[in-house]
């Protein structure tokens, strides 16, 4: 069924968790300015923030004019909604790197060319560094009750915690409402987004704009992402997954997203890409009758990571796939098993200390792999030492160029689990 409405797109995909009243005739009869802030806590976005960002993408699909706020200014602060404890303050030089890196991320999924509705990325250090305080506590603060500010769950939350809240993160509700008077005073911004952990702040803004300027400003907010299985979203054993191909590789980024458990995997689909209800229900279908195949998680695996890293990432995730499931070492490109193993730990070697052939037992030693000559000649003996995809004997217990990949890198493994890789070095 074709939607007209970019709420009833959110509300079929999962993703309209509550809105203020009034904002679907407005949605359903005009076209609005929008705006969903971006915490610059570091330099890369994480898939945590795929939501907001899908969003945004979706109010520009239809119509909208989507404004993307990196809080530069905010981000001196910090929010304190749905933190346990308060954040180290950033310096003014480590926000506005991260912001430029967030603008790169930002740029995969929303248009900011000429359209008839390109998005916007704007920064709030350009307001809030240069307001002074005499003037916001009298223009701004006093719009807010002491008594409304300390009803904010988020508030709450942090004075029932040990370190309790400092005046500081207590603050933030103010700026952020005024991050959105700003708004709506520069583009005409009317809509607010975010998680709903955010709705507190939302309507603080609206009610700041309706106070100072007798206008009506809307608020909607996201749900909080979950997993089926109870864990945290975009946490792995191995860390945050972010957006930066520096900080997590697009073959990790590819195999996170092939490993949604199947009951996650249509909300997925509805939540972070842009396939149809058709699309989606004949993956889900496929998904029911061959669930071994994985084709849902397949395709999407290949729509995000190809919009984040774009299409050569992909395919380089895929080939480095086949490689670590399935696929001969001894025949992969070099690069490919560099990103399947590269977090891995790894060590350089001069060409020449494989010419004449090195020991294994060698080898593992200088990798760290076996923590002595003997246990190496011991994993040898009990065939449990793999030099790529080759279990090696006590008879050929020796390493040669020939056994190189791409004439560049090796892969020693001591069991199922344990690798080491030697990068040579010519």
């Amino acid at each position: 069924m074709e939607r007209v409405n970019v709420l009833d797109e959110l509300r079929w995909r999962g993703l309209l968790y509550d809105r203020t009243e009034g904002l679907d005739a407005v949605l359903a009869s005009s076209k609005v300015t929008a705006y969903i802030g971006f915490d610059p806590t570091a330099s890369s976005l994480h898939v945590g923030s795929l939501l907001p960002i899908m969003s945004l993408a979706r109010l520009q699909q239809f119509g909208h004019h989507p404004i993307a706020l990196v809080g530069g200014g905010t981000g001196l602060i910090g929010d304190p909604s749905g933190k346990v404890n308060e954040r180290a303050l950033l310096t003014v030089e480590q926000v506005e790197e991260n912001a430029a890196g967030i603008h790169r991320q930002l740029e995969r999924f929303l248009d900011f060319g000429a359209g008839a509705n390109p998005a916007r990325m704007v920064n709030n250090a350009d307001w809030l560094r240069e307001v002074s305080l005499i003037e916001f506590l009298r223009d701004t603060g006093k719009h807010f009750t002491v008594q409304t500010m300390m009803a904010r769950d988020s508030v709450k939350r942090r004075l029932a915690a040990e370190d309790g809240l400092s005046f500081t993160e207590f603050s933030y509700q103010l700026l952020q409402a005024y991050d959105y008077l700003v708004l709506h005073d520069r583009y005409g911004c009317t809509l607010q987004g975010g998680g709903s952990d955010q709705w507190g702040n939302i309507v603080a803004g609206c009610d700041l704009i309706r106070r100072v300027r007798g206008a009506k400003a809307h608020g909607l907010v996201l749900p909080l992402v979950t997993t089926s299985a109870g864990t945290k979203f975009g946490k792995t054993e191995a860390g945050t997954i972010w957006l930066d191909a520096a900080r997590t590789s697009p073959f990790r980024f590819y195999q996170f997203w092939l490993s949604t458990d199947d009951r996650d995997v249509e909300q997925y689909l509805k939540w972070f890409t842009l396939l149809t209800a058709v699309e989606i229900g004949a993956l889900v279908d496929a998904l029911t009758a061959a669930p071994e195949k994985r084709e849902a998680q397949r395709e999407l695996a290949r729509v995000i990571t190809r919009t984040v890293h774009g299409d050569d990432a992909l395919g380089r995730a895929e080939r480095a796939s086949a490689v670590l499931f399935g696929g001969r070492l001894a025949d992969a490109d070099p690069d490919d098993v560099l990103m399947v193993f590269d977090d891995v730990p790894s060590t350089e070697l001069p060409l020449p200390a494989l010419e004449a052939g090195a020991a294994a037992a060698d080898l593992a030693v200088l990798t760290g792999l076996t923590a002595s000559k003997g246990e190496a000649t011991r994993l040898v003996k009990q065939g449990g030492f793999y030099v790529n995809d080759r279990r090696l004997g006590e008879g050929d217990a020796r390493v040669t160029v020939a056994d190189l990949i791409g004439g560049r890198v090796l892969v020693l493994r001591k069991g199922q689990r344990e690798r080491r890789v030697v990068r040579v070095v010519r």
